[in-house]
């Protein structure tokens, strides 16, 4: 107690410290470093310091009175999770979790033969990051896509933090990219607060050409970026058969059915004439017969 009435009385007689912040960043269950930056180029004994960690919600996090570690005062979530380096003046903080993400100060107060005093402050802003999975394309249709249908599908990637910026979907075919932006759907854990995201893609079925695609996720300016096995689609299109109009069987026919009227026609007119000519022979005409001889009385 007598360590936070003389924290709060010195912060309370010497508010215009100002405090230098320094960004730390660590990997979910890992170990976050917090310095103080301290270089104690007056060589004080840290028999005679008071070293106070506290987070921007009100936690104590750690304190050294007198150069012991003490505990009486500690948020319980920091119980046996933090350790303090004096010769480097670093805090270290174990298996940090997402919920520890946030600003940290350190005070350091020298109390040697006289009141104690604020010799020492510095921020520490803690940046949490934890690995999203390669996002994986699925599709959401049975079956083969077909050239006439659209290819519907999504991209997920789960277990990461921060929150990612976008999902790309990248379409490559015959040395030409094309980048497409699709919402992305984002769902945090209420207890790791870590983030699943999917985004889903609805296009006509890429025919008669090797089609790449691939889902690319941003996580940020200064994080690297995730992009999923390519989905390979190489599909040909059903080729209508052309209609083929064949004049030359109704034009054989057509030339057949006169051939057999003409020939029909001849072979009639050959039988008129057969008959007309038999006919003619058969009966001569009169003149020609010989007189019958006349008989003398």
């Amino acid at each position: 107690m007598e360590v936070c009435i003389s924290f709060l009385f010195a912060i309370i007689l010497l508010p215009g410290i100002a405090a230098n912040v320094h960004h730390v960043k660590s990997f979910l269950n890992h170990t976050a470093y917090l310095s103080c930056y301290f270089p104690n180029s007056q060589k004080t004994d840290i028999k005679n310091i008071i070293v106070f960690w506290q987070k921007d919600t009100g936690e104590v996090v750690h304190e050294v009175f007198l150069g012991q570690e003490i505990h009486d005062h500690l948020s319980p979530k920091y119980i046996n999770r933090t350790k303090m380096d004096m010769d480097k003046w670093t805090l270290q903080l174990l298996n940090v979790r997402i919920v520890d993400e946030g600003q940290y100060k350190c005070i350091i107060m020298h109390m040697d033969k006289g009141p104690k005093k604020i010799i020492h402050e510095s921020e520490c802003l803690l940046h949490i990051t934890a690995n999203y999975s390669q996002p994986v394309i699925a599709q959401l249709h049975s079956g083969e896509p077909k050239p006439s249908e659209n290819l519907n599908l999504s991209c997920s990637s789960s277990g990461g933090y921060p929150e990612p910026k976008q999902m790309i979907w990248l379409i490559s075919s015959e040395n030409m990219t094309d980048r497409l932006i699709r919402r992305m759907d984002v769902l945090q854990d209420a207890v790791t607060k870590q983030y699943n995201v999917t985004s889903k893609l609805n296009i006509p079925v890429p025919t008669n050409t090797l089609t790449n695609i691939s889902c690319l996720l941003h996580l940020g300016e200064q994080q690297r970026s995730l992009i999923s096995v390519p989905l390979v689609i190489e599909i040909q299109a059903e080729e209508m058969e052309p209609v083929k109009v064949n004049f030359f069987g109704p034009l054989i026919a057509v030339i057949l059915l006169i051939t057999l009227l003409l020939g029909f026609l001849i072979l009639k007119n050959r039988n008129i004439s057969s008959t007309s000519q038999r006919t003619y022979n058969a009966c001569p005409p009169l003149a020609a017969r010989p007189a019958r001889p006349t008989s003398s009385p």
